[in-house]
């Protein structure tokens, strides 16, 4: 099983216990996302489902045990993994967790390889026998994971390990940004030594090695870089037509520098409302 793409939310008020949990699943490469709170965790399934949650019970506003409850009575949100990590450690309390729809029940003070260990065994239950790490990115681009190979309409791509490895990042999880700090420790862990300097090189390079798809990874002002989604990319016709601006999504020209309706510039490096020529 790859972690690559693997998002895991955990939701935990203690944040030195989110802190050593984000640690631990990040250097086995997992995405994750931390929440003080269980409503904040439930308003963000609205814009993005993790592969797995690890839950605390005793939350400050939602018992973490409803949350197992409504996240198992949901068909939207029923293939979310759930590990319980709580301090209760009575038996009731496991066969409760357990009931409710809970992948696995760790008791604190927990062992965080232990933990991990964990997350990676609930994952790999929870994937199909047949699965293949393969990565269709859309508009041709597909991404071998065991064969560390990109293809583009059936090519082969010549890419060094770096480039292959930031690519399968942003294909990962495709729309989503990715920061430089992100991307620089995603390197390291795979012994590529990088700098942020570096990575933007690293970008250019595969960019220009990608062609026409290379203009599907962008940088967003104070973020980082994503992949572009197939949908999101307008062909470019005749000089004066607008499209939206991949960086922030504003109605702009076709032109190498983009100008909004309103005279605003739009380049690689930020979206600025500054006056300029419309044609």
């Amino acid at each position: 099983m790859t972690t690559l793409n693997k998002l895991v939310a955990v939701v935990d008020d203690d944040e030195d216990v989110r802190a050593l949990v984000r640690a631990g699943l990040q250097k086995e490469r997992f995405l994750v996302r931390e929440y003080s709170d269980g409503k904040g965790f439930l308003a963000s399934l609205d814009t993005e489902r993790p592969d797995l949650v690890v839950l605390d019970v005793l939350l400050p506003d939602v018992d973490g045990f409803d949350i197992c409850r409504l996240l198992n009575e949901n068909d939207a949100l029923g293939s979310i993994s759930v590990i319980i990590l709580t301090a209760r450690t009575e038996e009731v309390d496991r066969l409760v967790g357990l009931s409710l729809g809970a992948d696995d029940y760790v008791v604190k003070p927990f062992s965080i390889k232990e933990l991990v260990a964990r997350v990676k065994a609930v994952l790999r239950r929870s994937e199909p026998k047949s699965s293949r790490a393969r990565v269709d990115a859309g508009g041709g681009l597909f991404i071998d994971v065991d064969r560390m190979e990109a293809f583009f309409n059936g090519e082969p791509l010549e890419l060094t390990l770096s480039e292959f490895y930031i690519l399968k990042l942003l294909s990962s999880r495709i729309g989503w940004v990715f920061s430089r700090e992100e991307i620089l420790h995603h390197l390291w862990v795979a012994k590529k030594r990088a700098t942020k300097t570096s990575v933007k090189v690293h970008m250019k390079r595969l960019r220009d090695k990608l062609g026409t798809v290379g203009k599907r990874i962008v940088y967003v002002q104070n973020g980082g870089y994503r992949l572009l989604r197939v949908d999101r990319d307008a062909p470019i016709t005749e000089v004066g037509r607008y499209r939206p601006c991949p960086w922030c999504g504003v109605d702009v020209t076709t032109k190498l520098v983009f100008w909004d309706r309103d005279g605003g510039q739009h380049t690689e490096e930020g979206c600025a409302p500054l006056k300029g020529p419309k044609s």
